[in-house]
C-alpha cells in the first residue's frame, strides 16, 4: 500500500470522527449512551464510504508446495500376455504406484496405452496394437515446460506409430522396465510382405517378403505362397546366425476377378516357441480392366503414332490402327479414337448409332466440319478455309475426373481451321483456346455426356508436339502420357453420377482400424446433410448379421466396425430416405500383429534410455529403481509464493456493511424519536 493511500485513510478516519461528533455530541441536545452507539454506526458508515472512494489495492500472499510429476505409464497390449509378462507388469505397477516415499516425493501420474493412450483404468491386456509414439507425444502435451522422470513398463515391441526412440524429450529421463523374456530362441519370422493391393487380370503381380531368422545355428527353411490347397511357388531359404534376414520376390499371376486370398507360410524341421509368426495371409483384388482402343484414321500423321505410344504405355491398354473403311465390328474395342473424319468415317458412325461406343474425335486441318455437324450434336462448327494456330487455356473449375495442369500454357500450339465453335448440350471444357494472348471463348479440349454415351474432342492436330514438349520440360513422357490415359480412362468407363458412393477396401487385417465412409447426394449432386444411412454387415460364414447408424462427418458419413473376429463379410449401406443402396463385401484377415514377438525389444529400449539420460531395468532390479527416483535431485519440490491483488471496491460485502450501518442508525434514531 502507498504512502499517499495510507495518508487517505488516516484524513478519512479524521473526516468519519468529526462528522459524526459534531452530529451526535457537538449539536446533540443531550449526551445519552444511545448517542454514543450512533456515533459509532455514522462513523463506520462515512467512513466505509470514504475507503470506497479511495478504494486501496490488498495485496494477499499464499504458498503453494509443487511436487515433482513421476509419469508411470503399462503397456497395455496383447503381447505382453504372450510373452507371460501380464501379471507381472500388474505387480510392478503396484509396488511402484502404491509406493508411501515415491507419493511423499512426487505427484504420481499413471497411465496405460495400447493403441491409445489413456489415464489408468485397468489392465486387460487385450490391445490389438502397440503405439508408444503416442506415450511420448501425449506426456509432452499433458507435462507441457516442466522436466519430469517416466517409468515404461513395456515389451518395447511396437505395433504402429514412429520410431518411439526418437519421439521422447531428451530432457525428461525415462526408465524401461523390460517385461518378457531376453533369452533368445531360435524363431523364423515373415517380418513384411509387400504386394500391391490390385491386380489386373492374366497380369502377374509381384510379392516381396522380408524373412528373418534369430538362433544360434545354421538351418534350412521352405518358405511357400499357396491359394486354397493349391502351392503356388515355393523355394529353400538358408540361415545362419550371421545370415539372419532374407529376402524373398515371388511373380505370382492373376487368374481370377476378385478378391484373391493367399497364404505365405515359412516352414523348417526345427522346433520354434512362437509359430504363429510363420505364417503370413494376404489379399489381392483382381481387376478386369482391360481395354482395346481403335485409332480410325483415313490419312498418316505423326499424332497417331504419339497417340498410340501415349496410351500404350498403360499396359491395360492395347491400341489398334485402322482405316475407317475397313473397320468391321465396333464392339471389339472399348474407345473409338476418330483422327479427322471426314466422309469416309460415315459407316463407322452410322454403326456406332447401335453400338454407341464412346467416342474421341480429333479435327484439323483435313477435318469434313459439315459432316462432323451431321453425325454429332454438343458441338457446332462454323469453320472456314483459313488455317489459325490455337494456343491452350487451362480450366481450374473441370471436374469430370481429376487431372492437373502439366503445362498446357507452355506447350506448341495446335492447328485447325479458323472459325466459330459453339458448345451445346452437356458438354465441360478441360482446355479452351487463344490466338496468340486473345481468348476465343471456345473450347480446345472437351468433354460431353449424354444418356449415358462419353464423347471427348481435342480440336486440333500436331498433338504429338505436346508429348515431345512435355518430355522436353520433364525429362519424361509419364505426366503427358497420365493426361491422356485420364481421357481414355473416362471414356473406357460409362458409370454415371451415384447418389450413393461408399469407400472400403476389400480386405482388412485383423486387429486394424475397419471404416467404411459414404457419401449421399442430391438431385443436384450436392452432398445431402440429412440422409439417414444405415449399413447391415453379414458373416458370411455363420449368417449373423448386425446393423449400425453411419454418423456423419465433415464431408462423408463413416462407421467404424473394429473388433470383428477373421472371416468374409458381406454388407449393405441404404439410405432410408430415398432407399438408394449399396452392396458389396469384403475379408479380414487373419493376422494378429502382437502375436510376432518371442522376445522383448532390448536394443530400442536401451537406445530410448540412452538418449534421455536414463536407464533399463529388469523387473527384479524395481527396487533399485525406486531408489534412484528418491535419490534424484535434478526432481526436488518447489514452494511457491502466490501473490494476489484485488482492489477494494471488489469487496461487495463492504458494500452490504456500510448500508446496514446507515440502516440501523436509522432505525435507534426512529426508535427513539431523534428524527
Amino acid at each position: 500500500m502507498t504512502t499517499n493511500t495510507i495518508l487517505l485513510i488516516i484524513l478519512s478516519v479524521i473526516v468519519a470522527a468529526g462528522l459524526s461528533y459534531f452530529q451526535y455530541y457537538y449539536k446533540a441536545r443531550s449526551k445519552s449512551k444511545i448517542n454514543l452507539l450512533l456515533a459509532f454506526l455514522r462513523f463506520s458508515a462515512i467512513f466505509g464510504l470514504l475507503l470506497l472512494l479511495i478504494n486501496p489495492i490488498i495485496t494477499s500472499n499464499t504458498t503453494v508446495v509443487e511436487k515433482p510429476t513421476l509419469a508411470l505409464v503399462v503397456d497395455n497390449s496383447s503381447s505382453v500376455a504372450y510373452l507371460k509378462s501380464d501379471k507381472l507388469a500388474t505387480e510392478l505397477y503396484l509396488k511402484i504406484a502404491t509406493n508411501a516415499a515415491l507419493k511423499e516425493k512426487y505427484t504420481v501420474q499413471s497411465f496405460q496405452f495400447d493403441s491409445d493412450f489413456l489415464p489408468f483404468q485397468q489392465l486387460d491386456f487385450k490391445g490389438t496394437q502397440t503405439h508408444v509414439d503416442a506415450v511420448a507425444k501425449d506426456l509432452k502435451a499433458i507435462n507441457k515446460n516442466s522436466t519430469f522422470p517416466t517409468v515404461l513398463i513395456s515389451d518395447g515391441n511396437q505395433t504402429s506409430g514412429n520410431d518411439y526412440v526418437y519421439s521422447f524429450d531428451t530432457s525428461n529421463k525415462v526408465f524401461p522396465i523390460i517385461l518378457g523374456d531376453t533369452t533368445q530362441v531360435l524363431d523364423l519370422k515373415i517380418n513384411q510382405l509387400n504386394v500391391n493391393k490390385y491386380a489386373f487380370l492374366k497380369n502377374q503381380f509381384p510379392v516381396e517378403v522380408f524373412l528373418q531368422y534369430s538362433g544360434t545355428k545354421s538351418i534350412t527353411a521352405d518358405f511357400k505362397i499357396s491359394q486354397g490347397n493349391s502351392v503356388l511357388s515355393k523355394q529353400k531359404v538358408s540361415f545362419s546366425p550371421t545370415k539372419n534376414t532374407a529376402v524373398v520376390n515371388v511373380l505370382l499371376t492373376a487368374n481370377k476377378i476378385g478378391s484373391q486370398l493367399y497364404k505365405a507360410t515359412l516352414i523348417s524341421t526345427e522346433k520354434e516357441k512362437n509359430s504363429y509368426n510363420n505364417t503370413k495371409n494376404f489379399a489381392v483384388e483382381v481387376l478386369d480392366q482391360k481395354s482395346t482402343v481403335a485409332i480410325v484414321s483415313a490419312i498418316n500423321h505423326p499424332d497417331i503414332a504419339a497417340l498410340k505410344r501415349a496410351i500404350e504405355s498403360n499396359a491395360q491398354r492395347k491400341v489398334v490402327v485402322v482405316n475407317p473403311k475397313q473397320i468391321n465390328q465396333l464392339t471389339d474395342y472399348n474407345v473409338l479414337v476418330l483422327y479427322q473424319p471426314t466422309a469416309e468415317f460415315k459407316a463407322v458412325f452410322d454403326s456406332n448409332k447401335l453400338d454407341k461406343i464412346n467416342t474421341f474425335i480429333i479435327t484439323g486441318t483435313h477435318t469434313d466440319f459439315n459432316f462432323l455437324n451431321q453425325q454429332q450434336s454438343n458441338l457446332e462448327f462454323k469453320m472456314t478455309t483459313q488455317k489459325e494456330d490455337y494456343l491452350a487455356a487451362f480450366n481450374s473449375q473441370f471436374n469430370l475426373f481429376a487431372i492437373d495442369d502439366i503445362g498446357f500454357e507452355n506447350f506448341p500450339p495446335l492447328q485447325n481451321p479458323y472459325g466459330k465453335i459453339n458448345v451445346k448440350g452437356n458438354t465441360s471444357v478441360l482446355l479452351s483456346s487463344k490466338i496468340r494472348n486473345i481468348d476465343t471463348q471456345a473450347p480446345l479440349l472437351a468433354f460431353s455426356e449424354n444418356q449415358g454415351t462419353r464423347a471427348a474432342y481435342l480440336l486440333g492436330e500436331n498433338s504429338w508436339k505436346w508429348r515431345l514438349e512435355s518430355h522436353n520440360q520433364n525429362d519424361s513422357f509419364e505426366k503427358y502420357d497420365i493426361f491422356i490415359d485420364k481421357i481414355i480412362q473416362f471414356l473406357a468407363s460409362n458409370n454415371a453420377k451415384k447418389s450413393l458412393v461408399v469407400n472400403h477396401e476389400s480386405f482388412y487385417n485383423s486387429g486394424e482400424a475397419i471404416e467404411i465412409t459414404a457419401q449421399y447426394f442430391n438431385k443436384n449432386y450436392e452432398f445431402d446433410e440429412k440422409a439417414h444411412l444405415t449399413i447391415t454387415l453379414v458373416n458370411a460364414k455363420i449368417k449373423a448379421s448386425k446393423s449400425y447408424d453411419l454418423l456423419k462427418g465433415n464431408n462423408a458419413y463413416k462407421v467404424n466396425l473394429d473388433g470383428l473376429s477373421a472371416g468374409s463379410y458381406n454388407f449393405r449401406i441404404k439410405e432410408l430416405n430415398s432407399k438408394a443402396s449399396y452392396s458389396s463385401h469384403f475379408e479380414i484377415l487373419d493376422f494378429d500383429i502382437e502375436k510376432q514377438f518371442v522376445n522383448p525389444d532390448v536394443v530400442r529400449l536401451k537406445q530410448l534410455a540412452s538418449l534421455t539420460q536414463g536407464k533399463v531395468y529388469f523387473p527384479n532390479q524395481v527396487d533399485s529403481l525406486i531408489q534412484s527416483l528418491l535419490e534424484d535431485e535434478n526432481y526436488k519440490t518447489i514452494e511457491k509464493t502466490n501473490s494476489s491483488r484485488s482492489p477494494l471496491v471488489d469487496w461487495k460485502w463492504l458494500l452490504v456493511l456500510i448500508c446496514s450501518f446507515f440502516a440501523i442508525e436509522w432505525f435507534v434514531r426512529k426508535y427513539h424519536g431523534l428524527l
